[in-house]
């Protein structure tokens, strides 16, 4: 049997597991392991934040403020049972869909991107952000009412939901958001128990689709970006100056570090978005190597819980829904330590809980609220 089958098929035999006696966090629905981890994500990135922003309070403060939202949303995401979210998650996705289509149309157009969406009364909105969980949450739905294994037309129409959506946010242009859409779509496929053949078929098909991406769908700045991936001294005053800045910052930093608000590759202005997409960078530059490694321990505690969660939850919906959130999760801490470190092209994804940027903020906590209602929700044996 497969890690996917035993996923995907695993339920507790152990009644007495659920057992539990009244307690304050369950009422609350809230997983205290979880929240402090999440917690003490946010308060390193606000650390972080306003030494790297160069001691910017105001933007210190918005972070903050962010947070909030972020961790209210999570509250009360988590009041909700995982059977209402299966319920509504195709029209979610259905809304989703019009708001993207709505962009299309009637889109804000901001430093050359086309990503913005204005609501009278309300401000504007980044419709693309709602697809991060939308995504996962439409697969999910379409794949638990369906016999797991999915069968070939499943698969094929599951590939077509994904695109859909994919598409429009990637002509915007977004690559950075429109790659984690897609993966958070693929990895609810994934864990339903696509087979391996199936798999590696769909790896082999990518590359005449990467050809077609790249000569018809990429923009040039998107070409370049992979150019100076894989050349950056090509352009050391240009294109690879980012890389080539972040690379410096972050072997600057040594074991131990320079020390908070020590850092002089971003305090001097030679580390570009320091604050946001390249932090990290400053982060490195900071604390060092052993900085890095409890920031890392941090998120795979993260990752672990929420798998755990996933897991245990008692229904495919449930399971598919939190493990592709947990798996998103992942991507993001990968993409961004992968782009700063010059093993990835720059996409534009920022690190979790460190980066500036309310709006990933404030969908990475509503997402671990569905997390942590799929956990708290689950019935009782008595």
């Amino acid at each position: 049997m497969s890690n996917q089958d035993r996923f995907l098929r695993h339920m507790p035999r152990d009644g007495s597991q659920f057992k539990r006696k009244f307690d304050l966090w369950g009422v609350l629905h809230i997983d205290p392991p979880l929240l402090v981890a999440l917690l003490l994500a946010a308060s390193l990135g606000l650390f972080e934040l306003y030494s790297a922003s160069g001691r910017h309070f105001d933007m210190t403060l918005k972070q903050m403020m962010s947070f909030g939202i972020g961790f209210t949303a999570m509250f009360v995401l988590a009041q909700i049972p995982p059977r209402t979210y299966q319920t509504l998650s195709p029209w979610f996705f259905v809304g989703g869909l019009g708001l993207l289509l709505g962009v299309v149309v009637f889109g804000e157009v901001r430093m050359g991107a086309q990503r913005w969406l204005k609501i009278p009364g309300f401000g504007s909105v980044q419709p693309s952000e709602f697809m991060k969980l939308g995504m996962p949450m439409m697969m999910a739905w379409f794949l638990a009412s369906r016999v797991l294994p999915p069968r070939p037309t499943v698969v094929l129409m599951s590939l077509a939901l994904i695109a859909v959506p994919v598409l429009l946010i990637a002509e915007q242009p977004d690559l950075g958001t429109s790659l984690l859409v897609a993966a958070s779509g693929l990895f609810v496929l994934f864990l339903a128990g696509l087979p391996w053949w199936m798999i590696s078929g769909f790896v082999v098909a990518t590359v005449p689709l990467v050809w077609v991406a790249w000569t018809h769908l990429l923009h040039d700045y998107q070409r370049q970006r992979v150019m100076t991936l894989i050349d950056p001294e090509a352009d050391p005053l240009g294109t690879g100056w980012n890389i080539i800045q972040s690379k410096t910052a972050i072997g600057s930093g040594g074991i131990s570090g320079k020390g908070w608000l020590n850092g002089s590759q971003s305090h001097l202005e030679f580390l570009p978005e320091g604050h946001t997409d390249f932090i990290i960078a400053a982060y490195s530059e900071e604390f060092g190597l052993i900085g890095v490694i409890v920031l890392l321990l941090l998120y795979l505690f993260i990752l672990s819980r929420s798998m755990y969660i996933a897991i245990s939850a008692q229904d495919s919906y449930s399971r598919l829904l939190a493990g592709a959130i947990t798996l998103s999760f992942f991507v993001y801490v990968f993409v961004n330590a992968g782009m700063v470190s010059g093993i990835l092209p720059v996409v534009g994804v920022p690190l979790p809980f460190i980066s500036y940027g309310g709006t990933a903020i404030i969908t990475l906590l509503s997402g671990f609220g569905i997390l942590m209602s799929i956990h708290t929700h689950r019935k009782l044996i008595s």
